[in-house]
């Protein structure tokens, strides 16, 4: 400034116009710093959302790939499910000498009860569209209108997942 110079060249008016020019450019400096301020603002903010996205991103990848892992085995148990019908329908109609076909069979499903699988109850049960299908239906006498009276075929899901539909014959009143 002019009272730091060590000449008495300058003129009051000249120290003033320097001193205005300074304050105009210390202006100019705090404006580029406020504008500076806010774009770090916003490039924090955008930082923010992009994490936020990637842990939501991460989290939905997770759970599709345990959802994965959870029904993998769906096609194989769909397949062993035909051999588990007939080993059952051969111990119903086996005679008394056949103890080692129970034993596998029991053995058949356990294994395939502790991967997921359970039956869907049919018979004397509400009909639901979304677990049985029904092929014939029936008026009967003892049963409500809706109700299954026959399970034909029998319907399994897999952890939570219908893997197979009930076949069945509902009730219907005329």
């Amino acid at each position: 400034m002019c009272e730091d110079k060590k000449t008495d060249s300058g003129s009051p008016q000249e120290c003033q116009k320097e001193l205005e020019e300074l304050r105009e450019r210390l202006k100019d400096l705090e404006n580029e710093i406020e504008k500076k301020e806010e774009e770090v603002r916003e490039y924090t903010s955008h930082l923010q959302r992009l994490q936020a996205d990637f842990d939501n991103y991460k989290k939905q990848m997770e759970k599709q790939e345990l959802e994965i892992i959870k029904n993998a085995n769906e096609r194989l148990i769909l397949k062993l499910l035909d051999v588990y019908e007939d080993l059952e329908r051969a111990i119903e109609n086996q005679d008394s000498s056949m103890d080692g076909l129970e034993v596998i069979y029991r053995k058949f499903r356990d294994t395939l009860t502790k991967e997921g699988l359970s039956e869907i109850p049919a018979e004397g049960e509400k009909f639901d569209p979304f677990l049985h299908e029904a092929v014939m239906v029936e008026d009967h006498d003892g049963y409500e209108d809706g109700v299954i009276i026959e399970e034909l075929s029998r319907g399994y899901r897999l952890n939570d997942r219908i893997i197979k539909h009930s076949i069945v014959k509902v009730c219907k009143k005329s």
